[in-house]
């Protein structure tokens, strides 16, 4: 899609499936990429034994509280971004991506100075208790925060190509950023040549190194797109922090979700800790295989939006959500046939390690058709701007999940696969939420769900 293009001439209009494979393959990729280096970072450090394996699993939580709070700077720069376009005017979405670029890196330096002192005690209420896993997810949050403000900036440059319905450089580019990783996880983990065998600390500087080269990048595709804005308009900046402050505080419920998840299971012990760390990673590649059409449904979306084509956003979001169930019930069935080599390549040889693994492994699979749901009417909600209604669904799923988690935290439970239980129910309630609003159509401030309760 070019920003010249006449939104009446889209594929989407007369070959829709063909419009939602061709965008959404990319953005697959694109999303794959990073948890499936990953699932190779897991794979890598069981090699150093159970309490480093823990101690990634605890920081990779606490980073994640840090830096994917700050989504919302991604996700409003994709939607405001595609509604330029369906204005056409590529100007305005220049602007909107050199403020966010600029908002994104003070928040980076922010996160670097907040989360460096408070990495002991994040790592505590992750759950970690034993003094090597502390110590060992220390040393991995630290190095790994010298790619803060990369991790943020890449959101909003990834943002702005997939609201200008460029998918195919994110992909390049994030696989380009993952094989790097790769690259450099052998060579720093393990130590080659002379390079120092630099451990879990490895892992972690090679992430950093990989994101600043990628952001630098993507920064130079997105300037050859847009070229640089005449001029940044700063006075923007409270009102892109009001925009994103639903999506802060979603963002921030869903970590604290998937964050407190990880505290229970490590206060069960570093066996399920090591279990949870593996299963969240491959439930994190699935989700990320459902997002692609997440992705997808809100670019168009707010292109049609944008372009006030009501009728084709009421189609996107119809089509979205077939292609997303359908995704979903593939998912699961991928997981359950692929159970003997996650368990063969992914855990360390540890029995009671297979047995945390094999209570929480069918929920993690039951989930994935619910999670599918969820992620598409966000798509959705997303681009259109309707940012409050699936901030109060977040809060509602995950004030209700936490509870649930709390409980089976103060009962003494080691049934890791309680866990994930109520994982089911959280991302249950937020795919009624999101459903609801646009079939048959909630409240007043719904755009979308209003056109469709008028159609005739």
């Amino acid at each position: 899609m070019t920003p010249t293009e006449n939104p009446k001439d889209h594929l989407f209009i007369t070959r829709p499936n063909k419009a939602m494979v061709m965008l959404a393959i990319p953005v697959l990729f694109s999303l794959i990429a990073e948890p499936v280096t990953g699932l190779l970072d897991t794979a890598f450090i069981t090699r150093l034994g159970v309490s480093p394996l823990a101690a990634l699993g605890i920081g990779t939580s606490v980073l994640s509280l840090g830096f994917w709070v700050f989504n919302f700077l991604g996700i409003s720069t994709h939607t405001g971004v595609a509604q330029a376009l369906g204005r056409g005017d590529t100007e305005e979405a220049a602007k909107i991506t050199g403020l966010a670029l600029i908002v994104a890196f003070a928040l980076g330096v922010m996160v670097v100075c907040v989360v460096w002192p408070l990495a002991p005690i994040g790592s505590r209420w992750a759950g970690a208790t034993d003094p090597d896993v502390i110590n060992n997810a220390v040393l991995y949050v630290r190095y790994r925060l010298f790619g803060a403000p990369a991790v943020i900036m890449l959101m909003v440059v990834f943002g702005t190509l997939r609201g200008l319905q460029d998918m195919v450089s994110p992909m390049i580019v994030a696989v380009g950023i993952n094989v790097l990783n790769i690259g450099l996880d052998w060579v720093l983990i393990f130590g080659i040549g002379p390079f120092p065998e630099w451990g879990i600390a490895g892992a972690a500087a090679a992430s950093a190194i990989a994101q600043w080269i990628g952001v630098l990048w993507a920064i130079r595709v997105v300037v050859r797109k847009l070229g640089v804005p005449a001029a940044i308009d700063f006075s923007k900046t409270l009102a892109l922090f009001k925009v994103g402050g639903d999506l802060f505080i979603r963002s921030g419920m869903l970590i604290l979700f998937l964050f407190f998840g990880t505290r229970v299971a490590n206060q069960m012990g570093p066996q399920a800790g090591a279990a949870h760390q593996v299963i969240r990673q491959l439930w994190i590649v699935a989700v990320f295989i459902m997002e692609a059409f997440a992705e997808t449904t809100q670019s168009l979306t707010g292109y049609f939006f944008g372009a006030k084509m009501i009728d084709q956003t009421r189609r996107v979001a119809w089509y979205g959500t077939l292609w997303g169930i359908g995704t979903g019930l593939f998912v699961a069935g991928l997981l359950f046939s692929t159970t003997g080599l996650v368990i063969n390549w992914l855990l360390p040889d540890d029995p009671w390690i297979l047995v945390a693994f094999t209570a929480a492994w069918l929920p993690t699979i039951l989930s994935q058709p619910v999670n599918s749901l969820a992620f598409i009417t966000d798509g959705v909600h997303w681009g259109t701007g309707d940012y409050g209604y699936m901030r109060n669904g977040m809060i509602i799923a995950s004030v209700t999940g936490i509870a649930v988690l709390w409980g089976i935290e103060q009962s003494g439970s080691t049934d890791l696969g309680l866990v994930w239980y109520a994982t089911i129910l959280w991302v249950a309630i937020r795919a009624a939420w999101g459903l609801v609003r646009i079939w048959p159509g909630v409240g007043k401030s719904a755009p979308l769900s209003l056109h469709l309760r008028d159609r005739s």
